[in-house]
């Protein structure tokens, strides 16, 4: 992964590039995925995962691997953002909730993200337009068929991976023992949430340089709007406006932000991205959970905005959830909070002793 792959991933988090925790153990492959069909009828011969792992698979008297986690990473990420000190140090050490002695960590790249199959690989708008189920399907695939992995401790998701974790939890129940869906919601992505990630996708569209998805130079005016209202999404006014007083730093920090980004996104991977979450409903089927859940989401988070209630209510139709809300402060990351673990590490922790 380039170093400006590693900013736009780091900026995403409010975090500068001597953030990145490179001392920790990690392992990488491929697996490919044969004769995938997509929801919406595509094929494709052959799916490229790339996968991190971090520690070491145990296996039980049957020969099966009991000590397994995946942490699903969110919208335009990769399963990299996890070696992050604000994650990885927290959770990853000697007594820590994933401690690396006992816990085998498996971190994907989903379809469209990272090192795994994605639009800008060539297909460009010929790529099968997957969506949120097609993307579980995949990491199912993963686990089973490239790993060896038939159960797991832990499904912990954060944003797009928290939406993911609800699925996998109606879609493959009992698969995962828990789960820690962090900063979404368990509804249709609707309002305001639908809103600005449709402006972004209008925005690439409008543009012409964009060419119905054939540019030869990234269509650099949808990319901007894009990249501004990623910037909007994810922030914390609270931490804003305490480190960015003026107009001179606030501009300054602006600036930082936008060039930390726009360099490492292609404009159609974003429009698959973004859109996938087009179809995610689980509220219809949340009685399907009968794990323990621990569901957390932030009051600063723009993107999942506290005021609606949505979490208080939809914890109840599942008989072993508990939701908490982490206070805004000048402290938390807005949106990103989801991976800052020492807001949530103690929860989880009581989550794995359940």
């Amino acid at each position: 992964m380039t170093r400006m792959i590693f900013a736009a991933l780091l900026a995403a988090l409010s975090l500068p590039l001597s953030a990145f925790a490179a001392d920790w153990p990690t392992q990488s492959g491929d697996f490919l995925a044969r004769d995938v069909t997509f929801k919406s009828g595509e094929t494709l011969a052959e799916v490229r995962m790339r996968y991190t792992t971090l520690g070491t698979p145990h296996r039980n008297a049957q020969g099966e691997i009991d000590n397994a986690v995946m942490v699903l990473h969110g919208t335009g990420g990769s399963g990299r953002n996890f070696l992050v000190p604000i994650f990885a140090d927290e959770l990853y050490g000697p007594g820590q909730p994933l401690d690396l002695a006992t816990t085998y960590v498996i971190l994907p790249d989903n379809i469209g993200h990272g090192g795994s199959s994605k639009p800008s690989d060539g297909l460009r708008m010929a790529f099968p337009r997957y969506d949120y189920d097609d993307m579980v399907a995949l990491q199912h695939r993963l686990l089973v068929e490239g790993l060896g992995v038939k159960r797991l401790k832990l499904i912990l998701g954060t944003s797009m991976g928290c939406m993911h974790a609800f699925v996998w939890g109606e879609t493959y129940p009992g698969f995962a023992e828990r789960l820690a869906p962090f900063a979404c919601n368990a509804v249709p992505l609707a309002g305001r949430n639908r809103m600005w990630r449709k402006m972004a996708i209008d925005a690439i569209r409008a543009d012409p340089a964009w060419m119905d998805g054939n540019y030869t130079t990234q269509p650099l005016a949808g990319l901007r709007t894009l990249t501004d209202l990623l910037i909007l999404a994810g922030a914390n006014p609270l931490a804003q406006q305490a480190q960015y007083p003026t107009r001179e730093a606030t501009e300054k920090a602006l600036d930082q932000a936008f060039n930390a980004r726009i360099g490492a996104i292609d404009a159609n991977d974003a429009l698959y991205y973004i859109d996938a979450s087009r179809n995610y409903d689980p509220s219809p089927a949340l009685e399907k959970i009968t794990v323990p859940v621990l569901w957390i989401n932030s009051a600063d988070d723009f993107i999942n905005p506290p005021e609606l209630g949505l979490a208080e209510q939809l914890v109840k139709r599942m008989p072993k959830a508990r939701f908490v809300l982490i206070p805004a402060s000048t402290e938390t990351r807005g949106h990103g909070t989801h991976t800052a673990a020492k807001f949530w590490k103690a929860d989880l922790a009581k989550l794995l002793a359940q």
